[in-house]
């Protein structure tokens, strides 16, 4: 997808175009270090409720160490994807997961407004799962708003996933990956 060098590790097999089903297309690819400036101008810049979404509550600010965490991963137990629109190259997407133990990870998501709806998240869901199988872990974990009907939504089609309201407002998923179907797009 690009002749940039990338950084060691890097798995290109992950790079491909994807059809939504509102018929734009995507590239995705893993994310890299020199998507720093952009991530921090779609932090400075996304909607409220975005943010709020995201971050349960209010966004960090994109500081250099902040935006080098968020972009230089090991590829195996932190991974990223990135979404950029065809047409014009602007990232519209990313999903990641952070290892945590046990062969366990948390997953996040987040789409620009203009690009939900359209099985942008379900694809992104389904090559982290892809790739964290690969590298020997079994299951996603997250922690959302429980107002947030896109990803309740993205979750009522994993079977296995189970949900449970941890504190006010916010729910805890979890699902084993490789033995649940994954969402389908």
């Amino acid at each position: 997808m690009s002749d940039t060098p990338r950084p060691p590790g890097y798995p290109h097999e992950f790079e491909r175009s994807a059809l939504l089903s509102d018929g734009r297309r995507v590239l995705i690819r893993p994310i890299v270090p020199d998507d720093a400036p952009e991530l921090a101008e779609a932090i400075r810049g996304a909607d409220p409720e975005t943010l709020r979404r995201r971050f349960i509550g209010a966004a960090p600010s994109p500081t250099p160490e902040l935006l080098h965490r968020l972009t230089t991963v090991d590829y195996m137990r932190r991974f990223a994807l990135v979404a950029r629109d065809v047409e014009t190259g602007r990232g519209v997407a990313i999903a990641r997961y952070e290892g945590l133990a046990d062969g366990t990870a948390d997953i996040a998501v987040a789409v620009d407004p203009a690009w939900r709806r359209a099985g942008l998240a379900t694809i992104l869901v389904r090559l982290l799962a892809q790739a964290a199988v690969a590298r020997g872990i079994h299951t996603f974990t997250a922690e959302y708003l429980a107002d947030n009907q896109p990803v309740a939504a993205l979750l009522a089609d994993a079977e296995g996933a189970g949900a449970t309201l941890i504190r006010r407002g916010i729910t805890q998923f979890q699902i084993a990956l490789g033995e649940a179907r994954t969402p389908q797009p």
